[in-house]
């Protein structure tokens, strides 16, 4: 790698705080090539710090306290100077790929060596595309292949239980994926008790067990826009 001309400026958005710490001292040892400028540990801090400060990386986790951190990943990087390197636990390919498709420019895991951790932030820095081929390849045919006509779906029995309130819901909290359940409750003019008692009907009858599950299925199936 080429050194760079001042130090990479790196932002942390992960919800544990021992991991901020750790990532800490892996970056801020590789001074002067890169440092920490911020951390954040919500959806709503890491918008919030990122705009505040511009910085040349972001090092993201997908899943911030329960909340799907795929929602806020446009604006992260709506700023030109800002690229996004998720780096996270998550193991559903179908996330992975869609953090590319949001703008990611790079996706780890979080067992991979520090080295690698790394020199993909220094590879992202300098524009380059730190992602596996196979999820190149699922990313370029879903941007590129004609979209033929759906086959039965064998999930639609499950959507078709669905009431218009909870179409609703499920619009609402994938619009908001990173806010809290009071957040939620309060858009919606019900109690967080009544939501929550929405969540886990919603819960039961699509197979999903958490608001990050559910803001994948409803990406997936489409159900996050409001039907009337």
């Amino acid at each position: 790698m080429q050194p760079v001309a001042h130090p990479i400026g790196v932002l942390l958005v992960d919800d544990h705080q021992t991991m901020l710490w750790g990532l800490s001292r892996l970056i801020d040892g590789e001074h002067p090539r890169m440092k920490v400028v911020g951390t954040a540990r919500c959806c709503e801090d890491a918008v919030a710090t990122s705009e505040s400060l511009a910085p040349d990386v972001i090092v993201l986790d997908l899943d911030l306290d329960g909340h799907c951190a795929l929602d806020i990943l446009p604006k992260l990087v709506s700023n030109a100077g800002s690229r996004v390197m998720v780096l996270t636990a998550e193991r559903e390919q179908r996330t992975l790929d869609l953090a590319v498709l949001h703008g990611a420019r790079g996706v780890m895991r979080k067992d991979a060596p520090a080295q690698e951790v790394i020199d993909a932030i220094e590879r992202v820095y300098n524009g380059e595309l730190c992602v596996d081929a196979q999820s190149i390849g699922r990313v370029f045919y879903e941007l590129t292949a004609v979209k033929k006509p759906q086959k039965a779906d064998p999930e639609a029995a499950r959507r078709a239980s669905l009431t218009q309130k909870e179409r609703e819901i499920i619009h609402t909290v994938v619009a908001g994926s990173g806010a809290s359940n009071k957040a939620l409750a309060a858009k919606l003019f019900v109690t967080e008790h009544t939501l929550r008692n929405h969540l886990t009907s919603i819960y039961q009858k699509l197979g999903v067990s958490n608001r990050l599950e559910l803001y994948i299925y409803a990406v997936k199936h489409q159900l996050d826009a409001v039907q009337h």
